[in-house]
């Protein structure tokens, strides 16, 4: 059973200002130039704490961390809360909203089939993560897991809060505004967690921070006196049902910058796909991926021309496809561009991100891309649906690289979680 519990947040005082100047995106959102301008923002800014410039960061997040604890420019609430968070965008002219639940979700082994991953991990990242939580001792940033409420008696607990002030509102630097809601009810926590305690979920965003809390976890249970209440047995996470509305993926375009468009590759996809020209402009891009939304549908951009392709048969695709693969998995259009076309029809090897392969979520500026010669070739795509997320993952199927882009990120600084030996939930 799924276990949720309220934590003692960390939270920034009012001493740290304005809270506009101390968000951020997610730490492996941050490029170089960011970075400089969250600094810019504030010395309080958290982008000092996930991604700091200095060299020995560690030891430098550690104390900075326990200076603005002793300065209260962080403070620790006395009471244990759950939090509603949610957050209000615009996208293709509509108005949006995404809402989840942030509490302490207890750490769950894979193989438990409570909590389950979507894509390839990756040594360093989690080896960086790792180094963090054992310096620090403290969740600086949520996982996003995704599950399922067909019921939709957490959506309502979600709306039903939302009809109060929230304790926090904030508007992040791509006009995303978010908000969250302080919840310490003991009766309304318990509704949440007997909701939630049959729930299997799916890790959206946070895969590495997941797999170093788990490895953190395994590490301290053999060094200390620990009980199943111990804080470090769970990590902060936002958890978002699949029925909600705002629950958004963005596509993930795919570009090839040493191999070109030659008579060879069209022919070869043509024994695969129906082959239509298409203007070359963004506008008939998109409208053609939108027709074919419910098919098997890409197109192809070389900075002249832009072709549409539709697949003619399914069966023989999945001839060529991974054969260890399940048939949901190998019919991803993000699969059979990796799989088929790249790697068979295209010859084109294991390709290496920024050498071999770019990704890019604008369509408009995947092809500025290819007009400016950053790279040769554009495969532009449908995004996948969370649903197919969700079944996919609990199939113990991982997806290709870059395959999902859940559109907003959570903003870090909001919400912080203490996971010191000691401490306990």
């Amino acid at each position: 059973m799924v276990d949720v519990r309220p934590f003692r947040v960390i939270r920034y005082a009012e001493k740290a200002g304005n809270l506009k100047n101390l968000i951020t995106q997610p730490y492996d959102k941050i490029n170089q130039d960011m970075q400089r301008e969250y600094y810019e923002k504030s010395p309080y800014n958290y982008c000092r704490l996930i991604l700091p410039l200095e060299e020995n960061r560690y030891e430098t997040v550690h104390q900075r961390l326990y200076e603005w604890l002793n300065e209260r420019v962080l403070a620790k609430d006395e009471e244990p809360a759950v939090f509603v968070c949610r957050q209000e965008f615009r996208l293709d002219g509509q108005n949006c909203c995404r809402t989840g639940l942030i509490a302490a979700l207890r750490l769950y082994a894979y193989a438990e089939g409570m909590v389950f991953p979507h894509e390839t991990t990756y040594a360093a990242p989690k080896a960086d993560r790792l180094n963090m939580l054992r310096n620090i001792q403290k969740d600086l940033e949520p996982v996003f897991l995704i599950y399922s409420d067909p019921e939709k008696k957490t959506l309502d607990f979600f709306e039903e809060t939302a009809k109060t002030k929230p304790s926090m509102e904030v508007e992040d630097e791509f006009r995303v505004v978010h908000k969250v809601w302080r919840v310490v009810d003991p009766k309304k926590i318990a509704l949440v967690q007997k909701v939630l305690e049959p729930k299997k979920l799916v890790i959206t965003d946070g895969h590495h921070r997941y797999e170093s809390a788990l490895a953190y976890r395994d590490e301290c249970r053999k060094q200390v006196e620990w009980t199943e209440d111990s804080a470090f047995n769970f990590h902060m996470s936002y958890m978002v049902p699949v029925q909600d509305d705002g629950l958004v993926i963005l596509p993930t375009h795919r570009l090839l910058r040493k191999f070109d468009l030659t008579i060879d590759t069209l022919e070869a996809l043509a024994l695969y796909f129906d082959i239509s020209e298409l203007t070359p402009l963004v506008s008939a891009v998109e409208a053609f991926l939108r027709e074919h939304k419910a098919e098997h549908a890409f197109a192809i951009y070389d900075g002249t021309k832009a072709y549409g392709l539709l697949l003619k048969d399914e069966r023989k695709i999945q001839k060529l496809a991974d054969p260890h693969a399940s048939n949901g998995v190998r019919l991803l259009d993000v699969v059979i561009l990796k799989d088929v076309v790249f790697k068979i029809m295209m010859k084109t090897g294991e390709l290496k991100i920024e050498e071999d392969i770019l990704y890019e979520r604008s369509m408009r500026v995947a092809m500025e891309k290819i007009d400016s010669g950053e790279a040769k070739l554009a495969f532009l795509v449908n995004p996948i649906s969370p649903e197919v997320v969700w079944q996919v993952a609990q199939k113990r199927q991982r997806l290709p690289e870059k395959s999902t882009d859940f559109y907003p990120k959570p903003a870090s600084g909001l919400t912080m979680m203490d996971i010191a030996t000691e401490e306990k939930l």
